[in-house]
């Protein structure tokens, strides 16, 4: 056993219930949180896993209600952005009949009268007592969140007032409907929370499929796993550690009250002891009562059941066989509507369409959910997965043909579009999400699980309390709401009065003065010149953007060239005053990776991750002297870009001041935005520009710079390095003061990749000579900080929190100039500093390597 470490909450598992509760109890708690994932990925079901190099599949969040809601909201710090599905989210078929249920409670109600009108009178009703039912399921798991004292007291009277929340799904809808259809149509859905008619506690159905979803459903804009990484930011903003590959072997008692938790790294073996007062389990409370050696307290609990999921990739999109997103439920008969005794791929079957709802989705992909006993998987349970017999690879085989048949039955030919193809079975779940025998979504939805003291999220240990679906419910919402009542639990009732207000507030404002960050849609791509094309971004629903800018800065753009996206920075080249898009022009670069994807393979229409604005390289009306002093903007190749900017803000604000352009291309085939700049002659009274194609004329150089430039002169370059650098020299020659150059570099792919292996190589080669780190002082006396082999000298500022001037960190910008005064390094200066300059030490920190000991200054 490892030696002891000390935290004050240990959260094990990263579901949304388990991360809830972190978050809030540090946030409102002021506790250190540690959590600790069995996975090697964290997010529990939230998280994502690609296939064949471009498929990227859910694990357990299909779609969710239209609104975020004030839970989701307070999780993502209101940065959660959801894709609605079509009106008719759910399309329903039974034999000889089909029913497709609408958006929204009333219209819900008015189709089953239409359908139904002999029970119209029946169906208002059932909705009151579903009302009922759903308020007695929130009064018994608050409840359930008190001392064991007031639950006891508690529980019995919910029960007395609120019975239909205890009473069976198939007798609540026997006792209130004749037809059997309508009977079939309002007990479908059962699959959102995983317990069939016979066995579910009607409470459960009236808060999920009659409640949560009736407003309407929707799919996170960039998938599931979206949401997973705001969350994780939000989380590591308030100090709580994150660690996967951790097994937690065993929670420590003493005196009755927990005293820790004994966790092996299954990356690297180790045991070892993390002592604390406080643990909040999200891993289920079958896995949590093992930790404490009582699994046979939960004898009483009906099992649950777990789940087998075929992942289908496609060549051709789903919308070709009339489909648009709606979910589909296939129910096999209606005298036994849940078809749970039924083989395996012949019961209630659901099958979603996530690609059509997730505009960020590049490729097509399908998901069918069919949940089943776990004891079809018996035979194989226990073997490794790489030492199964033949007979389970046939039975999977086998159940995936049938579940494709009944695709096949009803979208004929839509066989012929599937790429690829993975089942997954009960043991995929139990390997994956270590839930108890495949459980899917955790203890059985039963009245016996409404009326157990053991399922809530507190236990008979002291300081030991369970999150997650569990502790309220199914579903990413239910497992985040489970994590809230631990912090009812748990906080104090001051600190509960702050938490509950925040989340009532449905997320914080984003800081204006901060980029943001979020999904745009590609609205228009347009050819400029045959290496350059430009790129129109708007708000996903078309409004007004969700940010503002100004002329001359950029944004950064995560490009899906592969499973996981690449991120570039691009600079705007719309005018600032524009609020209902904004622009990119980028030049194809031969073998260059992002530039590449967006001028082959991007179409309008896809939503693309987007964070802005960043930069330095600005320009804003009235922040010249006055209007006699030139604003000098000099351009090589698609450097006009950022320059573009400051020409339409200038126009915007009526500038009349002189403004000369200086723009050199490599051949008059390149001149970009050549109509828009001669637009903008008349509204720019003082505008004067030259063009210079190289071939014929020459670099701009000195000659070019003297009737333009001096010391009253503001300037702002942009280009390639080398005649970025030979410039500014030419500039401080003419008097030019340095603090009046605002400069902007291209940065490419390949010099991110060239800055990776050369950190690379830092790091094997003092490794080698056993250097775990280096050393970098400052000038001005303060302490050294250290730096890993490898890392930035920026980065490892950061790392420890020395201020250093910076914004778009990848060398494009040149905010983060440092002088480097003595020691050992490797660097890329981005052509950001002159010859004289460079020779005095000047380096941008976050492309500077260090490979000893370094002394910097400013």
């Amino acid at each position: 056993m490892g030696s002891d470490e000390e935290v004050d909450v240990v959260v094990i598992g990263s579901g949304m219930g388990g991360l809830a509760a972190a978050r809030t109890i540090a946030q409102f708690g002021g506790k250190r949180v540690l959590v600790l994932e069995q996975h090697y990925t964290l997010g529990g079901m939230t998280h994502e896993f690609s296939r064949a190099g471009r498929y990227r599949f859910g694990t357990g969040l299909h779609y969710m209600s239209a609104s975020a809601g004030p839970f989701l909201g307070f999780m993502t710090d209101g940065r959660a952005q959801l894709s609605p599905l079509p009106d008719e989210y759910d399309a329903l078929h039974f034999p000889g009949f089909d029913f497709a249920v609408p958006a929204g409670k009333e219209r819900f109600r008015e189709r089953l009268k239409e359908r139904f009108p002999a029970e119209s009178d029946a169906i208002d009703r059932f909705f009151r007592t579903t009302r009922w039912a759903m308020a007695g399921l929130t009064a018994r798991n608050v409840l359930a969140s008190f001392p064991d004292g007031v639950r006891k007291a508690g529980a019995p009277i919910v029960e007395r007032l609120f019975p239909s929340t205890f009473r069976l799904l198939r007798d609540q809808v026997a006792r209130s409907f004749r037809d059997p259809r309508l009977r079939a149509v309002l007990a479908a859905r059962w699959g959102l929370y995983g317990t069939p008619p016979a066995s579910s506690a009607f409470g459960y159905h009236g808060a999920v499929p009659l409640t949560f979803f009736m407003d309407g459903t929707a799919h996170p804009v960039g998938g599931p796993q979206e949401l997973n990484r705001v969350v994780l930011e939000i989380l590591r903003r308030y100090g709580v550690e994150l660690r996967p590959r951790q097994t937690v072997h065993e929670v420590l008692l003493e005196g009755g009250k927990v005293a820790g938790v004994d966790v092996e790294d299954t990356a690297t073996g180790r045991r070892y002891r993390v002592r604390t007062d406080t643990v909040v389990s999200a891993a289920g409370v079958r896995n949590t009562y093992a930790l404490i050696g009582k699994s046979h307290e939960l004898a009483d609990l009906p099992e649950e059941r777990s789940a087998v999921m075929l992942f289908l990739g496609l060549d051709r999109s789903p919308a070709e066989f009339g489909l648009r997103g709606e979910n589909h439920w296939f129910m096999p008969d209606l005298d036994e509507p849940d078809g749970v005794h039924r083989p395996p791929g012949e019961g209630t079957l659901y099958v979603s369409f996530a690609s059509l709802n997730n505009p960020a989705a590049r490729h097509h992909t399908v998901e069918l959910l069919e949940l089943v006993d776990p004891k079809v998987v018996d035979q194989w349970r226990g073997t490794p997965g790489a030492e199964r017999p033949d007979s389970y690879r046939k039975f999977k085989d086998e159940l995936t043909e049938r579940l494709l048949a009944r695709l096949e039955e009803r979208w004929p030919g839509f066989r012929e579009t599937i790429a690829f193809a993975e089942l997954a079975t009960p043991l995929s779940f139990e390997t994956y999400q270590r839930s108890v025998r495949g459980s899917f979504y955790g203890l059985a939805a039963t009245p016996q699980r409404l009326r157990s003291a053991r399922a809530g999220c507190r236990t008979p240990v002291r300081g030991l309390f369970v999150a997650g679906q569990d502790a309220w419910g199914s579903g990413v919402v239910g497992a985040l709401a489970g994590g809230l009542m631990v912090a009812n639990a748990v906080l104090k009732p001051r600190q509960l009065g702050t938490m509950w207000r925040a989340i009532r507030s449905g997320g914080i404002t984003r800081d204006a003065a901060g980029p943001w960050e979020g999904y745009l849609r590609v609205a228009r791509i347009e050819v400029l010149t045959p290496t350059v094309r430009r790129f129109r971004f708007e708000s996903l629903d078309g409004g007004t953007m969700p940010f503002s800018f100004v002329a001359g800065q950029c944004v950064k753009v995560d490009l899906p060239v592969a499973v996981e996206p690449i991120e570039r920075s691009y600079s705007i080249c719309s005018s600032p005053g524009e609020s209902g898009f904004v622009e990119i022009a980028v030049k194809h670069e031969p073998d260059g990776l992002g530039s590449g994807f967006l001028h082959k393979d991007l179409e309008a229409g896809l939503a693309m991750r987007v964070s802005g604005p960043h930069g330095e390289f600005t320009w804003e009306p009235g922040s010249a002297k006055g209007t006699a002093d030139p604003l000098l903007l000099i351009a090589g190749g698609v450097g006009i870009t950022p320059l573009m900017s400051v020409l339409l803000a200038a126009a915007d604000a009526g500038h009349t001041g002189r403004v000369v352009l200086l723009a050199s291309y490599r051949s008059e085939d390149e001149v970009v935005f050549g109509p828009e700049i001669e637009a903008l002659r008349s509204r720019l009274p003082g505008l004067e520009v030259s063009v210079f194609a190289t071939d014929r004329q020459g670099r701009i150089g000195y000659d070019e710079l003297l009737p333009h430039a001096g010391p009253a002169t503001r300037v702002h370059l942009c280009g390639p390095a080398p005649m970025m650098q030979d410039l500014i020299g030419r500039l401080a020659e003419l008097g030019v003061p340095r603090e009046a150059i605002r400069t902007e570099a291209f940065v490419s792919g390949r010099s991110r990749e060239t800055r990776r292996e050369k950190a690379h190589a830092i790091a094997v080669a003092a490794a080698a000579a056993g250097v775990t780190k280096f050393m970098i002082g400052t000038a001005v006396g303060a302490p050294a900080f250290p730096c890993s082999p490898g890392q930035s000298v920026l980065d490892a500022a950061n790392a420890v929190g020395v201020a250093l001037p910076q914004s778009c960190g990848e060398g494009a910008c040149g905010t983060c100039r440092v002088r480097v005064l003595c020691g050992a390094y490797e660097t890329d200066d981005r052509g950001m500093f002159s010859a004289d300059e460079l020779e005095a030490g000047w380096r941008l920190a976050c492309q500077t390597l260090p490979t000893g000991d370094l002394v910097i200054g400013q």
